[in-house]
């Protein structure tokens, strides 16, 4: 799975390369995010993700939980046409970070935070300071730099969970088909979901287990979250979009 998607010129941020530089913030428009039709949700983010997307899993050998935000490659249905997040809908945190990531060295870990170059935020004159005028961090890049260190670790344990899900055998390929109010249809397929009849036939001490690291609640979130695969294809019925078959690569 592409994690970085609408990220376009990631470079490790230098404090003498990047000492002017500044970021308009406060600025509604994710356009940015316009092109992609799913985006990497972590565990913690099920509770509040699953009110208005569908989380799915995606992958056979190394499963990651994804947000849908569209039916068909390119089409995100949670942008308004000024270009801002549709009110009212949680904004996961991998659109948040942007223009910033962490990168990630040689050896697989944290290396540096680094920025998509591409940002049109990014100017000399107006906006929040990077670095100081020693070149030191300032206390707002400071605080980006503990955002993504909490997202990296949440990611983490993200993974850990998807993991345990394999061994347990309680991940199942489902594919959907939906219609939209107009009688389109469209296809999701090649998803991964937890499968309820093995999830029932947990011995107990699994169960507790699940439940003790916080992840049963995460399981039942996302498979409420599935009711939301109607919804999408009712925005796609009210935006007039015409139907395409399609699965999340």
């Amino acid at each position: 799975m592409n994690t970085r998607l609408f990220y376009r010129s990631v470079v490790p941020l230098h404090r003498e390369r990047h000492r002017t530089l500044r970021l308009r913030t406060g600025d509604p428009d994710v356009r940015y995010a316009e092109g992609t039709h799913y985006v990497p949700v972590a565990g913690t983010e099920f509770h509040q993700a699953a009110r208005d997307y569908p989380l799915v899993f995606t992958g056979d050998e190394d499963p990651s939980p994804v947000a849908l935000l569209g039916l068909r490659p390119d089409e995100n249905l949670f942008l308004t046409n000024e270009g801002t997040w549709m009110p009212g809908n949680y904004v996961p945190a991998f659109v948040r970070r942007y223009p910033f990531i962490l990168g990630r060295g040689g050896d697989g870990k944290v290396a540096s935070v680094c920025i998509d170059e591409e940002h049109p935020g990014f100017n000399r004159d107006a906006g929040e300071r990077l670095f100081d005028d020693a070149g030191g961090e300032t206390p707002w890049l400071i605080g980006v730099r503990d955002f993504l260190a909490r997202y990296a670790r949440d990611i983490e344990r993200t993974r850990l969970f998807t993991l345990r899900l394999t061994e347990l055998g309680l991940l199942m390929r489902r594919d959907f088909r939906v219609s939209d109010p107009e009688g389109r249809h469209y296809g999701l397929n090649d998803c991964r979901i937890v499968d309820e009849v093995r999830l029932g036939e947990l011995d107990t001490a699994v169960v507790d287990e699940l439940h003790r690291a916080g992840w049963l609640g995460w399981i039942h979130a996302h498979l409420v979250s599935l009711g939301n695969i109607d919804r999408l294809a009712g925005f796609v019925g009210a935006q007039g979009s015409l139907a395409k078959p399609n699965g999340p690569r």
